[in-house]
């Protein structure tokens, strides 16, 4: 599985951007789909995910109500809403793909793509 992220770039703080993660090679549909994100000096850490099998969504306490994680199976792609961004949202982001079932660990994900950056000011 190939995942190709983008969308990322500069936004000020309240502001909105939104990623997406094209991924090819496997049936996209049957793979959960999830957002990590590492800042400078800090570890990698998950954002949100969406189940392939029921849709459900799960999110970090950090961005819970502000970011909103959807996906589109006909078009093999996931996207990351970001809404009332913070300057503590800059990182770069990562999308990830899974076929099991732990998919808020960074373990549970069998395929990442590259990052984009996030940069947000205040």
């Amino acid at each position: 599985v190939q995942l190709q992220a983008s969308g990322g770039g500069l936004a000020q703080a309240g502001g909105s951007l939104r990623l997406s993660c094209a991924a090819s090679g496997r049936t996209f549909s049957s793979l959960s789909m999830g957002w990590f994100r590492q800042a400078p000096g800090k570890e990698r850490e998950f954002v949100g995910a969406i189940r392939w099998s029921s849709g459900r969504t799960y999110y970090a306490d950090s961005v819970k109500g502000r970011f909103t994680i959807s996906r589109d199976n006909d078009r093999n792609t996931v996207y990351l809403q970001m809404n009332s961004l913070k300057p503590e949202d800059t990182a770069v982001y990562y999308c990830a793909a899974s076929a099991g079932v732990r998919i808020t660990e960074d373990w549970g994900y069998n395929y990442w793509g590259r990052g984009t950056q996030v940069t947000v000011s205040s």
